[in-house]
């Protein structure tokens, strides 16, 4: 399966493509979730990873395509300035999808 990278900027992009990572730089929310609905049709896909601000553009979006079973997996990545969540962010998460703190 492969990968590939929804940014918002070009650092995290180049980083990306220099792990061999494939990817695209996208500013505006309707043409990231054209891409995402494109990239959620592949077969060949395994993870989609997006950057925090480009995630937080469409935050439903993004977490519908979470909690929905099966490939391609959506994981969020901070940005080359951190993290842009909140520490907690995973543990609510999980409590949210699944019903349990930990």
């Amino acid at each position: 399966m492969r990968s590939f990278l929804i940014s918002d900027n070009l650092d995290s992009f180049i980083g990306m493509r220099m792990a061999g990572i494939d990817g695209i730089v996208l500013h505006d929310k309707e043409e990231i979730l054209e891409k995402l609905n494109e990239l959620t049709q592949r077969e060949d896909l395994g993870i989609i990873l997006i950057t925090e601000k480009a995630a937080s553009l469409l935050p439903e979006k993004i977490k519908k395509m979470k909690l929905k079973k099966g490939t391609p997996l959506i994981i969020e990545i901070p940005d080359r300035h951190g993290f842009f969540k909140d520490r907690d962010y995973i543990e609510g998460y999980v409590k949210e999808a699944v019903g349990l703190k930990i």
